[in-house]
């Protein structure tokens, strides 16, 4: 059973406009002994407030097109606690209001010792296209552009490592970014494709439920 959902509907972390998403600011691959030096001047160029913690219970934000796809493959994954329908990385905090740079994303709590960030992006891997720019299925513009976000210095650190680890880095335009904005979607898409399972996915049904009967 999930756990039951925040009630905050925003966090409002910091940073400028470079976070926003314009398509302009892609993360920087670099060989892990680097990564250091590199999240510090990424931090320096955002100026957000990075926090970097440990725990059984973490969590990272994944963007991978419209995220009611995204939201119904990771739900099922071993080690995953709970996840949440969300905006990553905009400027603001109204839901309603014009677009403000954000990715379409899904908030994930998961068990760092039944899971890890380099198993979690191998899984987030199968259901992405890592080479398309603001555009995965049909669904094209910047808010699904693929990206992973997170507070926590070593997620980004491990998710750098794992692209850096890949023949095709050279290719890849995932985002890998400190979170800055986050923002609860609305009810309606929380969950969407388990309250109502023929709505439309740019996910094939295979692949989307690949892992449910794993995870139970």
């Amino acid at each position: 059973m999930e756990r039951s959902k925040s009630n905050r509907i925003c966090w409002l972390i910091g940073g400028g406009e470079e976070n926003g998403g314009s398509g302009d600011f892609w993360h920087r691959l670099v060989p892990p002994g680097d990564l250091e030096e590199s999240l510090f001047s990424e931090r320096l160029e955002t100026s957000s407030p990075v926090r970097q913690f440990v725990g059984v219970e973490e969590e990272i934000y994944l963007a991978g097109g419209c995220l009611w796809g995204v939201q119904e493959f990771l739900r099922h994954l071993p080690g995953v606690l709970d996840t949440e329908a969300g905006r990553a990385n905009g400027t603001s905090c109204d839901r309603d209001g014009d677009y403000d740079g954000y990715a379409e994303c899904v908030r994930t709590r998961f068990d760092s010792t039944r899971l890890s960030v380099k198993e979690l992006m191998g899984y987030f891997f199968e259901i992405i296209d890592p080479y398309s720019r603001n555009r995965q299925g049909n669904d094209v513009g910047p808010k699904y552009r693929t990206g992973v976000y997170s507070l926590n210095t070593i997620h980004l650190e491990q998710a750098r490592a794992y692209l850096w680890m890949r023949g095709d880095r050279d290719q890849i335009v995932v985002e890998v970014l400190p979170l800055s904005n986050y923002v609860r979607s609305a009810e309606e898409h929380q969950d969407r494709l388990t309250r109502n399972p023929e709505d439309p996915c740019h996910i094939p049904r295979d692949l989307l439920l690949k892992y449910k009967k794993s995870s139970l």
